[in-house]
């Protein structure tokens, strides 16, 4: 199925694009997600997800197809499978951004998902609520945990330059300190690769799609509750035959 989305963050373009496409930066402001690993430009991880009394957890890797940082546009490829053998999920996600002002960015997001198992029964419909609804979810952390940060940042910069600019002698010294000597050394090796790296990240809660979805759940369930409420006036014309 294919599901479509967007969303606007309060920042440049520029800006937004390369906070986006900061894997490693943006996972903490994933509902339900948890990055465990990195390696190369594969990113390895969990999601976990809540059906009433029912937990899934996808474990997965999601890695990019495509990346263009001049047009603002990106293809990341995931696939999961539930640990519990309950089901698979595999998504193509494409990212588009446009600027919608000089502080403003616009992201469409289009999702190319199959999934299998116990979280499919619910239908397009309600999955499309629930991706809505993350997706907002998303955005508010992206904006509180990440944006606002780093505009705060950049506002104490020109202090720091100020600082810094008023003690040359100092930062001269340090220049010369770490400048290689003059008989002809080479400069440090770089740390040889040592495999995946693994990320020290906080164990994410489950996303509750009931809780999430609400109307569309209720809605995708009512038949099922229709034919109980059937079964059960039978039943009660049997026992008074």
């Amino acid at each position: 199925m294919e599901l479509v989305n967007d969303f606007t963050v309060n920042t440049s373009i520029d800006e937004a694009w390369a906070t986006l496409t900061n894997v490693e930066l943006i996972a903490p402001c994933l509902p339900g997600a948890q990055l465990q690993e990195v390696d190369g430009d594969t990113y390895r991880g969990v999601v976990k997800v809540k059906v009433g009394p029912i937990l899934a957890q996808f474990k997965g890797e999601a890695t990019w197809v495509e990346r263009d940082d001049v047009n603002h546009r990106a293809v990341l490829k995931g696939k999961g499978r539930d640990t519990g053998g309950k089901g698979n999920a595999e998504a193509l996600i494409t990212a588009q951004a446009e600027a919608a002002g000089p502080n403003s960015t616009k992201v469409t997001v289009t999702t190319d998902l199959t999934i299998t198992g116990k979280v499919a029964q619910f239908g397009r419909g309600a999955l499309a609520d629930v991706s809505t609804k993350l997706l907002g979810q998303f955005v508010d952390n992206l904006e509180s945990q990440v944006l606002a940060p780093q505009a705060a940042a950049r506002a104490a910069a020109p202090v720091v330059e100020e600082q810094a600019s008023m003690a040359p002698a100092e930062t001269a010294a340090t220049e010369a300190s770490t400048a290689p000597s003059g008989d002809g050394g080479a400069a440090a090796p770089k740390a040889a690769s040592t495999g995946p790296r693994k990320i020290d990240a906080p164990e994410a809660q489950p996303i509750d799609l009931l809780e999430t979805a609400g109307a569309s759940m209720l809605k995708r369930l009512a038949p099922i509750g229709l034919i109980v409420v059937v079964l059960l006036l039978l039943l009660r014309r049997r026992r008074k035959g």
